[in-house]
């Protein structure tokens, strides 16, 4: 008796339930979204508050990991104590410590304080140096606090300031599919206009702190909703 051929069929791959998010470039939504934050945000500017450049960079490294908030907090006193990068250079690690102790990381960052007051006595007379590579051969200043710095104080984009909160929202926005600072700034710095770097990441940064929040963004408030196209709102990881 023959014996009947079988053939055996391929089960074909069950397809990922992982959302992929392609960027959107167009420059008719870039542009429509460049609007409606400008219009959302006419206002918006660094929360850090600070009276020079010097108190500003300070101001900066505290923030790492750490609310404007609580380090707007901490500042008024250090920068009583401590006003100008030569007094700061001349102050004991541990009395930098103590005074910033709340911000987090504190030993760390009194580091960056105290090497940066240094190197800027030392190298730039006392004053913050205006461009971006002697910005960052300064102690604590990386391409983010140089963009802070130069934006802000001096009026200078030389970059996109690119937190936790541009991160997140310019990957779910379809900005870029990047999941590092230096990589999402530099995708970021093809599509915005120059002219728009300074105020584009102070109204980012606004909208993320106050609408598209990490957990449970607030969608049905977004002036950005029927143009953001991400595929799951409430993604979070970066």
């Amino acid at each position: 008796m023959p014996v009947k051929k079988t053939t055996s069929t391929a089960k074909s791959a069950p397809r990922s339930s992982k959302r992929t998010r392609k960027a959107d470039l167009a420059p008719e939504r870039i542009e429509e979204l460049l609007r409606r934050l400008a219009a959302a945000y006419p206002n918006a500017e660094c929360a850090l508050i600070h009276r020079t450049p010097w108190e500003l960079l300070v101001a900066t490294i505290l923030s790492a990991q750490c609310t404007d908030a609580r380090v707007n907090m901490v500042t008024p006193e250090l920068f009583r104590q401590f006003p100008t990068p030569r007094a700061m250079a001349e102050a004991s690690p541990a009395a930098i410590e103590e005074l910033i102790r709340t911000t987090g990381f504190y030993r760390n960052k009194a580091k960056s304080i105290s090497g940066a007051a240094k190197r800027i006595v030392s190298e730039f007379g006392g004053k913050v140096p205006r461009t971006m590579d002697e910005l960052l051969t300064v102690p604590g200043a990386a391409r983010k606090t140089a963009n802070v710095v130069l934006g802000v104080a001096y009026q200078q984009a030389e970059g996109v300031v690119v937190d936790t909160h541009v991160l997140r929202l310019s990957r779910r926005l379809g900005l870029t599919q990047e999941t590092t600072p230096q990589k999402v700034e530099q995708d970021l710095m093809k599509i915005i206009p120059r002219d728009r770097w300074i105020a584009f990441s102070h109204e980012l940064i606004h909208h993320g702190r106050q609408v598209c929040i990490a957990r449970k963004p607030k969608c049905a408030e977004c002036p950005l909703e029927n143009i953001c196209y991400s595929g799951d709102k409430t993604w979070t990881s970066i």
